[in-house]
């Protein structure tokens, strides 16, 4: 469920792709330098067997800690705001309006909670290429750039039984999506839609951290 509520993306097609490699080569090269990013969101959730779709706002903040680690914060806004923190193997969730903050233990899990929401930010080509069978599908213009959608296809049965397949739009030239789509079994999707998009402010730690009240409640619901 924690898995499932952290993906997203959007479907568009139309002419001719970029290849492939040219596409993971950018983001080969991106990867060795990124340092930390932000972005705002609108993130969209359709549930296929109601037929239904609820949207969200928020604002992304992350950071690389260290060769393999990243910070990162989540902040969604609107009727049910809440923030979301990782940090190594532990996951944050964060209600304002109970003061209430549930801590999870991911495990073997971060692993997976990393391809979701860290997919194509800052993730090697090369790395995207080892977890998943990557196709061009075309072009689209999205927020008014030229992008290549990429098709992703996870080689893990693991994986596959949170996502069936991945799309990717990310612009010419550009080292990172601007639109995500996840497609779960069962034909739930989430979207994902980003602008505002700082690559490399220089973020602090402390900017990619939950910043959590005095007096706060703390749940743990794996215990």
């Amino acid at each position: 469920m924690l898995v499932r509520a952290l993906t997203g993306a959007l479907f568009s097609l139309q002419a001719p792709a970029q290849p492939v490699e040219a596409v993971l080569a950018r983001l080969d090269q991106a990867a060795a330098q990124f340092r930390d990013l932000s972005a705002e969101f609108q993130r969209t959730t359709y549930t296929a067997v109601l037929n239904e779709s609820s949207q969200e706002s928020g604002r992304l903040f992350i950071r690389r800690v260290g060769a393999r680690n990243r910070l990162m914060r989540i902040e969604f806004e609107g009727n049910n705001p809440r923030s979301l923190g990782f940090d190594g193997t532990e996951g944050q969730i964060y209600y304002p309006k109970i003061q209430t903050v549930q801590i999870y233990d991911l495990g073997k899990h971060r692993s997976l909670v990393d391809q979701f929401l860290l997919l194509g930010f800052g993730t090697p080509g090369r790395e995207m290429a080892r977890s998943y069978s990557i196709k061009a599908a075309g072009e689209a213009t999205v927020a008014g750039s030229k992008t290549t959608r990429l098709e992703l296809v996870p080689k893990s049965a693991e994986v596959a039984r949170y996502v069936q397949l991945v799309e990717l739009w990310v612009p010419e030239g550009g080292a990172y999506p601007v639109q995500q789509r996840f497609l779960q079994p069962g034909g739930d999707y989430t979207l994902v839609v980003y602008s505002a998009v700082r690559w490399n402010p220089n973020l602090s730690e402390a900017e990619c951290r939950l910043n959590l009240p005095k007096g706060v409640k703390r749940e743990y619901p794996q215990k």
